[in-house]
């Protein structure tokens, strides 16, 4: 039996624009963990978008509007092997921007939960108002965000039925946010499909 191949873990943390993804992307095609044939794909499309040296970004920043705005939006994972080791690389954003969607949990649902929009930065303790639209979320921000699941989910806002109204949001099995729902934009009961049985129904009525 052959020696069991060491397993290498490498995590990529850095600012927004530090160019995390490309130099990630790069040492991936170098390990031989992606192949010329995508690396070239990849720069036409790059080219076409008028970022031709995103190429290598690319191999990680998936989301179209990472690659139209030129920056890691999402977590995302990479795995290969070489003749010795066995490697996972982590791109992470550092920061949470508007596009961001990990898994939202809220009484018993799991469902996937994009940030639309990040309305207002606020004071933790006061509840103040300390920017509008800020652009990003750090650790230890407070924040009032706009969430759109991904698909129908039942909560109603912390004060009218608060446990339906706390979330946790997790990301690669982690806890990165906890908070309470202030809002619930929610849609009309009858804007979905009508069955038969149901058309039927009201037919009788």
């Amino acid at each position: 039996m052959g020696k069991e191949k060491t397993h290498i873990n490498i995590v990529v943390i850095g600012h927004v624009d530090s160019g995390k993804s490309t130099t990630t992307g790069h040492l991936i095609y170098k390990c031989g963990g992606i192949d010329k044939r995508t690396i070239e794909k990849f720069e036409k499309e790059a080219a076409e978008m008028g970022k031709g040296s995103f190429k290598y970004a690319w191999v990680l920043d998936k989301l179209k509007a990472e690659r139209e705005r030129g920056i890691t939006i999402d977590i995302s994972l990479w795995k290969f092997e070489t003749s010795k080791y066995y490697v996972i690389i982590l791109n992470h954003p550092g920061q949470i921007s508007a596009g961001y969607a990990p898994v939202l949990d809220c009484h018993t649902a799991h469902i996937a939960c994009k940030f639309a929009e990040l309305k207002e930065k606020i004071d933790r303790r006061s509840g103040k108002k300390l920017e509008d639209g800020p652009k990003f979320l750090k650790s230890g921000d407070a924040a009032i965000v706009d969430m759109v699941p991904g698909k129908p989910m039942c909560v109603e806002s912390f004060s009218d039925y608060p446990p339906l109204g706390r979330f946790a949001v997790r990301d690669m099995r982690q806890t990165v946010a906890v908070g309470v729902i202030k809002a619930v934009d929610k849609k009309a009961a009858g804007a979905g499909k009508v069955t038969k049985s149901a058309q039927k129904a009201q037919k009788a009525k």
